[in-house]
């Protein structure tokens, strides 16, 4: 599809505007849609954000030689300091020490504690999960089933239908 203003190039960006109710929209051209004021809302997000994750690895590098690089993707420690994302989890081993400051400072820690907050409190369920006796029953009835010892599935499924009437 061509572009609504000028007419020439491929149209790539589509504006919908709704002003007092009106409704408008327009297939355009990058160009046409640049010189309309709909630009890419998202060009210097991309900047930003790895100006912001960089910023993790603090203002001064450790001296470290241009030659070290990761095996798999190339990386120097450099370019993660520069953009903020490791290239690849080779990345992790062969910086190790170099990266391991900025991932405390980031993350508070390097190992995984578990189920706690930030607080160091443990989540756990207030009271312990109580099962019924038709709840085991079903579950023997499901084992019996499934290791195909009928005769007992057949008496664990008797037991749970008089335990049903004698409930309800």
């Amino acid at each position: 599809m061509k572009c609504q203003k000028c007419g020439r190039e491929n149209a790539n960006t589509h504006v919908k505007s709704i002003i007092n109710g009106e409704r408008r929209e327009y297939i355009l051209c990058a160009d046409c849609a640049r010189e309309m004021g709909y630009g890419n809302m998202f060009s210097d997000m991309q900047q930003e954000f790895s100006n912001m994750l960089g910023s993790f690895f603090g203002n001064t590098l450790p001296a470290v030689s241009q030659s070290t690089h990761c095996q798999s993707c190339g990386s120097t420690y450099y370019d993660i300091a520069d953009s903020g994302r490791v290239g690849c989890a080779d990345c992790y081993s062969t910086f190790y020490d170099l990266l391991l400051p900025s991932i405390r400072r980031i993350h508070g820690n390097t190992t995984h504690c578990g189920k706690k907050s930030i607080a160091g409190i443990e989540y756990t369920e207030t009271e312990p999960k109580k099962t019924s006796k038709a709840e085991n029953l079903k579950a023997e009835l499901d084992k019996a089933v499934a290791e195909q010892r009928f005769e007992d599935a057949a008496k664990i499924r008797d037991e749970i239908k008089e335990l049903e009437q004698n409930n309800g």
